[in-house]
């Protein structure tokens, strides 16, 4: 297997994870926390898909899908465009509030470049430095690393959440 076919492999699955978490729920299901702090599936699913998007952006050198797209005016959030969820507080994970099909359709539009543009890689583009900020520079495959980790990290999150609901609701909960 290529490096682009294993890369494009993982963020399938995070894809799959996605759209497994997310089918078929209605907004307030989305929306639901299981604490008053912790992060509902929809929190999970934006935050993931802007992580991606924009940490993949910067690395390509190409415009962030939620801007250049129009994701963010479609999703009217009460953040700067440039929030990717990195220290959201309780309140503001409870403002991100969004159906299914916004949630995914931008997760499947960054899905899509992400995949293209993870397609082209060889061996070689790994070891570009594509940030400098961090003390020790970032080499491409540690940012695609980090991007994949955390994408499946919140999916799989995401789904756990899902699984909780799935289950009260067969028991008569929630």
């Amino acid at each position: 297997m290529a490096t682009a076919d294993l890369l494009v492999d993982a963020l399938n699955r995070i894809s799959e994870t996605v759209h497994e978490a997310v089918d078929g729920l209605d907004e307030e299901r989305l929306a639901v926390r299981l604490d008053p702090e912790a992060n509902s599936i929809g929190w999970l699913v934006w935050h993931l898909t802007r992580v991606q998007d924009d940490h993949l952006a910067k690395a390509a050198g190409s415009a962030q899908v939620w801007t250049s797209d129009g994701w963010s005016q479609r999703f009217r959030l009460p953040f700067e465009d440039k929030s990717i969820g990195y220290g959201h507080s309780s309140d503001e994970v409870a403002s991100v509030r969004a159906p299914a099909e916004l949630l995914t359709g931008y997760h499947d539009a960054v899905h899509g470049r992400s995949s293209a543009w993870a397609s082209t890689l060889d061996d070689e583009a790994l070891s570009r430095v594509v940030d400098e900020t961090w003390g020790e520079p970032v080499t491409l495959a540690v940012r695609l690393v980090s991007v994949i980790d955390d994408g499946t990290q919140h999916a799989g999150q995401a789904a756990f959440i899902r699984g909780i609901l799935d289950r009260a609701a067969t028991s008569g909960e929630r």
